[in-house]
């Protein structure tokens, strides 16, 4: 391996863990399940890209597998709590402006 394919494993792999534990820690700090959300599609796309640098390096293409699983439950669960964030909003709150007065904006203000 040349010192040009070593700095730039190793600049990516940075990269990686650096863009992981951003993830992390807006996994864990929230504050809405949105946000979690986001931040969990983002840790598991850096597991993608990971196991794709892995196959580029050592010459590989064992990892099509898990990259497809991991991309699949991504996917997956993004939708599952879409779902769910639109029927809590839907159930608990009503119809957005369902509480709004003719002439207000749903931050009580007129638009004049």
């Amino acid at each position: 391996m040349s010192v040009f394919t070593l700095t730039l494993c190793i600049a990516a792999g940075v990269g990686l863990t650096v863009t992981a534990l951003c993830a992390i820690v807006r996994i864990v700090r929230g504050p809405t399940i949105l946000d979690r959300m986001v931040a969990s599609d983002v840790l598991l796309t850096t597991l993608v890209l990971a196991a794709g640098m892995d196959m580029v390096i050592r010459g590989h293409t064992d990892s099509i597998p898990l990259m497809t699983v991991v991309a699949a439950t991504a996917t997956l669960a993004t939708i599952v709590v879409a779902r769910y964030v639109r029927r809590r909003g839907v159930n608990e709150t009503g119809p957005p402006g369902l509480d709004d007065q003719p002439g207000e904006t749903s931050q009580g203000a007129s638009n004049v």
